[in-house]
């Protein structure tokens, strides 16, 4: 997802910078239209492989971030293994908050947003969980 995302966002933005760079001279011929839009179309693609490579190396980071956190908290013990989802959605997004050095209202708001999605993943595997014993007990 990360590559695709930051592909389409980089190709965009080079075509628009491409366009941009070059609006005081447009093409007069049919053979300056061609490379013109062959040269745009180059950029584009090379934009949008730099850009999308690094999209998905920032979103890999991410993921690592909250599978080592969420593997730290089972670890640790069995008070901590029971809220490990919202641990890792909480210091996946104190370390994101850190790295980008954000305000510390911005800062507060991505560790809401952290604990809403982390305990929301603990709600769906404590939900799975219930439905797996009901359907082995036969109560479903």
């Amino acid at each position: 997802m990360g590559t695709l995302i930051g592909a389409v966002r980089g190709s965009r933005r080079a075509s628009l910078r491409y366009l941009a760079e070059n609006a005081h001279r447009p093409p007069t011929t049919v053979q300056g239209w061609y490379f013109y839009n062959k040269t745009k179309n180059y950029r584009r693609m090379a934009a949008g492989l730099q850009e999308g490579g690094l999209n998905a190396m920032k979103l890999g980071v991410a993921a690592l971030v909250w599978v080592g956190v969420e593997d730290g908290l089972k670890r640790w013990g069995q008070p901590w293994a029971e809220a490990r989802e919202l641990g890792a959605g909480v210091g996946t997004a104190s370390v994101f908050a850190v790295v980008y050095r954000l305000p510390w209202r911005s800062g507060r708001q991505a560790m809401c947003l952290g604990a809403v999605v982390g305990g929301g993943m603990g709600f769906l595997r404590w939900a799975r969980s219930r439905l797996q014993e009901a359907v082995q007990s036969g109560s479903l």
